[in-house]
């Protein structure tokens, strides 16, 4: 079970990079022209600046993961009755059938999840006004770390399944698993911003990936279930 929860989230983090694209796109976009020229001209100088920004925001990741993890495992610990641990993961199966619909444009209801974020990006955002332009890999990383915090259906459904991980630690994982699975994508997208935004764009690409994560979801509840009747 431990093992799947991480390859899980590792995959959701690759199919949900569709949804990633199209949300942080701007960012990206922003964090790219706003590099030195000379370094915009040069793959390999912009990358470590890439790879910088992505490494803060899944360090942010981590962290709140780590959180949620230990307050799941303090909850079942406080519990008299053992249904609470196959609650939580019954929660974190009907997040991801959620979040598959909401990959897939058929039910924006993960929104209103999204928008209890607000209230804290908010206060977050001003920072990284303050960090333009990057000139440091230091700053790109510290950006990163703040850029972790923006409001994300994606990222609060997979809070959900740190929350059923069983500990600190295993929280932290699935959401470095997760972080992990979405790297590829925003990596690519630091170099070929347009290109990876109208693929973000296309709807069979995003009904695809929206399935195959309600696929995941459903099995997730299938494991709580079966773990449940033994």
């Amino acid at each position: 079970m431990t093992e799947s929860i991480y390859l899980t989230a590792l995959i959701v983090g690759l199919l949900g990079g569709v949804h990633c694209l199209g949300m942080c796109g701007g960012v990206v976009g922003a964090l790219t022209f706003n590099l030195k020229p000379e370094v915009q001209l040069s793959w390999w100088r912009m990358l470590p600046y890439q790879v910088s920004y992505n490494l803060g925001r899944i360090s942010s990741y981590v962290l709140i993961g780590a959180l949620f993890g230990f307050l799941g495992s303090s909850l079942v610990s406080l519990a008299t009755f053992l249904p609470l641990q196959q609650t939580l993961q019954v929660v974190a199966g009907v997040f991801m059938v959620v979040l598959g619909l909401y990959l897939g444009g058929w039910w924006n209801g993960l929104v209103v999840i999204e928008k209890s974020g607000q209230g804290i990006w908010k206060r977050l955002a001003p920072l990284t006004q303050k960090m333009m332009p990057i000139r440091t890999i230091g700053q790109a990383w510290l950006y990163g770390m703040v850029w972790g915090w923006l409001p994300c259906g994606l990222v609060y459904s997979m809070l959900i399944m740190a929350l059923s991980a069983g500990g600190a630690l295993e929280g932290g994982l699935v959401m470095l698993a997760f972080g992990l699975g979405t790297l590829p994508n925003l990596l690519l997208m630091g170099t070929f911003v347009f290109f990876f935004t109208r693929l973000a764009r296309n709807n069979l690409v995003r009904k695809v990936a929206g399935g195959l994560v309600m696929v995941m979801g459903f099995g997730q509840l299938y494991l709580a279930y079966s773990v449940q009747v033994a």
